[in-house]
């Protein structure tokens, strides 16, 4: 079942761990009994599949032998792909069949042309169909049967055809939209299905082929079938795609397709075949068309509109392998490195995203003919002094039988010309009348009916001379322990032919056999091994040529190199070790590596890491004394040694621990920061020599000065404390020792220090006098001093005891306060200081001062029109004073004094606001204020300036200008243009309602006033003010005015109704009467040019006109009259008039009828008046400026 079947016994059996297929029993011995035993062998990277008792499906994969068993004892028919061929064999009563290569059982030939032939897997319809036997499989009770299906499953299929993945193409995936969704689609059903058949799949093989009712090949293109390739088809150029060992393997469900997918892989089968053109000897171009829809196909709009094609070329007929040369989307390419004058066979297959469709049919096509291919060079097959046979190989011929051949040489010269020395059909030539032991070159074309071919490479040959002289002596290039590099040099006078060689022999005189070659070639140097430590050899060379070998050189004497000696032994501590030093001795290496040492090296290193290392001895003598060491240290020691050979490895390490001593003498200690009055802080550091021990802890002892009895003031691991309960201004001594586990060192040397100065006591409290009520005499005692005499005091003085402030700081013993408040209660202390710095404050003092005259009065203002609210009041006569009221100073205020100007001032009782009356309007008064109580007058306020306001303007004279019967124009006053910028009067014009309060209808500058939406024939009383800033002036008398009766509203334009030539009807509305008057009307003619006459007045609605003029113009219009009944008698408004129409009386032709014949009127059209053509001289204006607009828009900023 594959290409180069191993042996069985080289073959594992199935593995045990699948638990269907048990062990196969002990092989039947009589193989013509009822029973057969079947051993089916699975190679690596095949399958076989076999069908259970319980109808599912199982796949071995190789390698595994698969034991079965047929009941009537006949061994089933095996059927094999073309070109493979099955072989029983048997052995011990076991028959084995094996499926291989047809070429290895041709009887006399050689090894297959192809051994890594890729297995074929040949489609179910392609192969006969399979027997109906049924065959056991072996087990321990023989109970289960299955059907025997041969299959042909592998796994990978190893060929040289570029294979593309069922599920994995990506470089044809998302073609169009179209395409991704029928993928996506495709993919979705394949992975349900796949879903749901998993814990089916777990332990079953997939269906069998058999199974499938298709008879279509498709599933060998899209599957199996596609790892097929033709050992001649060669590569082409063009869109490649990469090669893979196999092609992966199709599942059984991908035959159950739904509909959508079945009718894509129809369209992607019908493809026609392709079209050969522009053959040549080495290259032809493949032209194809796209699959065609098939006809009835209600699915194909849904298909994509591009697809991806491969071209596949087979050499090895219509059913040999075939190899990918093309894949691409074009549907054309060029076969290029094609064998001339070879039958080659092509076919397209189509394909879209995951599916393929069936190959065409292929179409076979002959390359052409040409000349052979470029021969290899000849050879020399036998050679003289004077002649060289040489022989060649025919090249291929590519079509056309080779006539001749062309032996070109430069006859020795090496000048590179060539000349023709054999031309014919034989494939050797000797070449005499040659000069001993010279080279010369050849070369060789063939030629056949089509041309000739290239000239090979040039090579070069050379005739026999003498044997060559025997060489120098060899030399010693660089000797190792076990090896040595030997050189010679070439003969002095050789032949000059490259092709000598050389022998190398040497002698070891411990082993007696004299001269063994060691070497034997062309090169002049040779590295002779496995040699023994330094031991002496003896060498010579010879060289020899195809006319023999020369003499031996003399010999020479050689010696390998002494190996490095072993690693000393531990070194070992001899005698105590020490604080500072300890003694080591040590003995030599066991093995010296042939020589004698000469030196031995002691490296040391300080700590138990060993990341520094340092040489402490150097010398023969196999001890050391290693000091000046720390003590409590740990040291690791080391030693090495050194011969001719080299230097040894480092012995084992010792590591060695040095005791520890007292630490050092500490450093005096030292004040930290200045010394305070009753503590020091003192500070240390720890001994330079620490014994190779830590300090655990650190002893203080203090004394004072110039006493001996020192005591401990502290004990323990810091490096500083604060010694107190000292006296301020005192001297001490210290002194400082260290310890560790060894004990305490000795004491540092003595530190004095003294401490500082204190500061003074508590002053006693200060005495208090007051000399005013803004002036106070403070005064205090010298405190007792603390070590230094008292340099300056601090008095601090405040009104409210959490709020006193330092008012005083100097030597003084008293201190005068200014600019006190009378009545005020104040506190102060007092606070002595020295160089130490500041004492207690002594007790608060209390101190009141007398009372005083009051304060001065502040924010004095005036007050506003609107917080004034005493009647009579007026700006222009009066001023509204109001002020704060000031401290009294202990004193009750008891009244006020205003004075303003040249007045006598005025006293007020104890108030905050006070009118001053009787003042002269628009004038400027400096006014200012004191305030008053029994101890006398406190001083003057700010002076601030006033002005009162002058007299307000007197009414003016109303007037009604125009009237209507909806508005009033009133007037007032002067309005002229220079009155209005220069005058600062405003008036306020007031109409009364029917309730008779006047309403505001106007308030501002101007002087005249429209009053409307009023009713007609009512009477209306008005009045007018005046105001500036000096205030609003009385109100005018009242005025009346009366509005007049409205008149009629304008009538339609009449209509005209023709009686006859001479007489018409004019007819107009009708209006209802205005409030008991009645409405009359009023109609006018004209005629032609003249003036409009009237013609009717009445209350009627229409009137007839007789004695109209012929082939005229005639014009009417009509107004209304309103009879106003007025007690001075009947009065007629008449209203506008309507639109005027225009009648043309024409003299009739016809006889009249008995109807009446209408006439069309024409009305003339009305004008417009001034608002409507301004109106739409305006809307013309914008429309004009809008496209102005555009234009410059679109054309000009775009």
């Amino acid at each position: 079942m594959a290409d180069h079947t191993p042996p069985l016994e080289a073959t594992q059996h199935l593995n045990t761990d699948m638990p269907l297929l048990p062990p196969p029993p002990p092989p039947v011995v009589n193989g013509d009994g009822a029973q057969q035993v079947i051993l089916v062998q699975v190679n690596p990277g095949e399958s076989f599949t076999i069908r259970r008792e319980d109808g599912q499906f199982q796949c071995i994969t190789g390698p595994a032998q698969v034991p079965m068993m047929s009941p009537n004892g006949s061994v089933p028919p095996i059927y094999v792909p073309p070109g493979y061929v099955s072989q029983i064999i048997e052995e011990n009563g076991v028959r084995r069949v094996l499926v291989l290569p047809q070429a290895e059982f041709l009887p006399g030939s050689h090894s297959p042309l192809h051994p890594h032939l890729p297995a074929f897997i040949p489609h179910h319809a392609m192969m006969p169909p399979p027997p109906h036997h049924v065959y056991t499989t072996v087990s321990g009770a023989g109970d289960m049967t299955t059907q025997y299906i041969p299959q042909y499953h592998p796994s990978q299929v190893y060929g040289d055809q570029d294979s593309h993945s069922l599920h994995g193409r990506s470089g044809f995936v998302n073609r169009d939209d179209r395409t991704s969704k029928t993928y996506e689609r495709l993919q979705r059903k394949l992975k349900d299905r796949h879903g749901g058949a998993t814990k089916d799949k777990m332990n079953s093989p997939p269906s069998s082929p058999q199974k499938s009712d298709c008879s279509s090949p498709t599933d060998i293109q899209n599957g199996l079938g596609k790892g097929q390739n033709s050992p001649g088809a060669a590569p082409v150029k063009g869109k490649q795609v990469g090669k893979v060992k196999g092609s992966p393997r199709i599942d059984t469900e991908t035959q159950e397709l739904d509909e959508e997918t079945k009718a894509l892989q129809t369209l992607l089968s019908n493809i026609s075949k392709p079209v050969m053109s522009d053959i040549e000897a080495k290259t032809a171009v493949v032209t194809w068309s796209p699959p065609a829809a098939v006809n009835g196909d209600s699915d194909m709009a849904n298909l994509p509109d591009s697809f991806f094609y491969e071209v596949a070329v087979s050499s090895s007929g219509k059913y040999g392998k075939f190899k990918t040369a093309y894949s691409g989307e074009e549907l054309t390419t060029t076969l290029e490195d094609l064998r001339p004058a070879t039958d080659y066979h092509t076919r397209v297959q189509a394909g879209c995203n995951s599916l393929q469709g069936t190959p065409s049919e292929p179409v076979s096509f002959t390359t052409l003919s040409c000349e052979p291919d470029t021969p290899i060079p000849p050879r020399k097959t036998n050679g003289t002094k004077n002649s060289l046979v040489l022989q060649w190989k025919a090249p291929c011929d590519n079509g056309s039988k080779i006539q001749k051949y062309t032996l070109e040489w430069d006859k020795g010269n090496g000048t590179g010309e060539f000349e023709q020395c054999y031309c014919g059909p034989l494939k050797q030539f000797r070449v005499t009348k040659l000069s001993p032991a010279s080279r010369y070159t050849f070369r060789l074309a063939a030629t056949n009916d089509m041309g000739m071919s290239n000239f090979s490479e040039a090579i070069d040959f050379y005739t026999s001379g003498s044997v060559p002289p025997p060489p120098a002596s060899p030399e010693l290039v660089k000797a190792g322990v076990t090896w040595m590099s030997i050189q010679w040099r070439k003969p002095s006078v050789a032949p000059a032919e490259d092709d000598i060689s050389y022998v190398l022999e040497m002698e070891d005189e411990t082993s007696g056999y004299g001269f063994k070659p060691k070497y034997n070639g062309d090169d002049l140097s040779c590295t002779v091994k496995n040699l023994r430590r330094s031991t002496k050899y003896r060498f010579r060379v010879a060289a020899y040529n195809s006319e023999g070998m020369s003499n031996p050189s003399e010999a020479t004497e050689f010696c390998t190199c002494p190996d490095r000696p072993g690693a000393p032994y531990r070194p070992a501590v001899k005698g105590k070790v020490h604080a500072n030093n300890f003694k080591i001795i040590w003995e030599p290496p066991k093995e010296d590596g042939g020589a004698t040492v000469t030196k031995y090296i002691v490296e040391m290193s300080e700590g138990s890491n060993g990341n520094k290392w340092e040489m402490v001895y150097s010398g023969s003598v196999l001890e050391h004394v290693c000091d000046q060491l720390s003590p409590g240290c740990a040291y690791q020691v080391r030693v090495y040694c050194i011969s001719e050979g080299g230097q040894s490895p480092l012995s084992e390490t010792l590591l060695i621990q040095t005791p520890a001593v007292p630490p050092g003498q500490c450093m005096p200690p030292r004040l930290v920061g200045k010394p305070k009055a009753r503590e020091l802080q003192m500070r240390w550091g720890a001994p330079q020599v620490d014994g190779g021990c830590l300090v655990s802890c650190y002893s203080l002892e203090m004394s004072p000065a110039q006493a001996e009895e020192h005591r401990e003031v502290y004990m323990g691991p810091e490096l500083e404390c604060t010694v107190i309960g000292l006296l301020p201004g005192k001297t001490y001594s210290f002194r400082l020792r260290a310890a560790n586990k060894a004990g305490y060192g000795p004491y540092s040397e003595k530190c004095e220090i003294t401490t500082a100065p204190g500061v003074p006591h508590q002053c006693k409290p200060p005495h208090v006098a007051c000399r005013s009520p803004t002036c106070a005499i403070v005064s205090w005692e010298t405190p007792a001093g603390n070590g230094a005499n008292v340099t300056e005091y601090r008095l601090e003085w405040g009104a409210a005891e959490g709020c006193i402030q330092l008012c005083y700081c100097g030597p003084g013993l008293t201190h005068e306060m200014k600019g006190l408040l009378p009545a005020t209660t104040y506190f102060c202390r007092v606070q002595a200081v020295n160089v130490a710095g500041a004492g207690l404050f002594s007790e608060v003092v209390l101190c009141v001062t007398p009372s005083s005259v009051p304060a001065a009065v502040s924010c004095l203002r005036v007050r506003d029109e609107s917080e004034v609210d005493v009647p009579h009041y007026s700006p222009s006569t009066c001023l509204a004073l109001q002020w704060e009221e000031p401290c009294d100073h202990g004193s009750e205020i008891t009244s006020y004094s205003i004075d303003f100007g040249d007045r006598q001032p005025i006293t007020v009782a104890r108030t905050t606001n006070h009118i001053i009356e009787n003042l002269q309007p628009d004038a400027t008064y400096r006014i200012r204020i004191q305030a008053l109580n029994s101890i006398g007058a406190g001083p003057f306020s700010h002076t601030i300036k006033l002005k009162t306001k002058p007299l307000p303007p007197e009414p003016p004279r109303l007037e009604c200008t125009a009237l209507s019967h909806q508005n009033l124009k009133l007037k007032w006053g002067e309005s002229t243009a220079k009155t209005l910028q220069t005058d600062s009067i405003q008036y306020h014009l007031q109409m009364e309602d029917r309730s008779g309060r006047f309403v505001s209808l106007y308030r501002g500058p101007c002087h005249t006033h429209k009053v409307q939406r009023l009713n007609e024939s009512t009477t209306y009383t008005f009045r007018i003010q005046a105001f500036n800033e000096a205030g609003e002036g009385p109100f005018s008398d009242v005025y009346t005015f009366t509005t007049p009766k409205s008149p009629p509203a304008p009538l339609k334009a009449p209509r005209i109704e023709r009686l006859d030539d001479h007489t018409c009807e004019v007819t107009w509305e009708a209006l209802q009467p205005m409030k008991g008057d009645p409405v009359i009307y009023s109609l006018q003619s004209m005629i032609g040019n003249s003036e409009f006459k009237q013609i009717y007045k009445g209350s009627a609605r229409s009137f007839q006109v007789s004695g109209l003029q012929l082939n005229c113009e005639h014009r009417f219009r009509a107004c209304a009259i309103r009879q106003c009944q007025n007690p001075e008698g009947p009065q007629d408004l008449i209203g506008p008039y309507s639109a005027t129409v225009t009648f043309s009386s024409q003299k009739t032709e016809l006889p009249s009828t008995t109807h009446k014949n209408t006439v069309e009127v024409s009305r003339t059209k009305r004008t417009l008046s001034d608002e409507q053509c301004a109106a739409v001289i305006l809307v013309l204006f914008a429309i004009i400026s809008i496209l102005i607009a555009f234009v410059i828009q679109y054309f000009v900023i775009k």
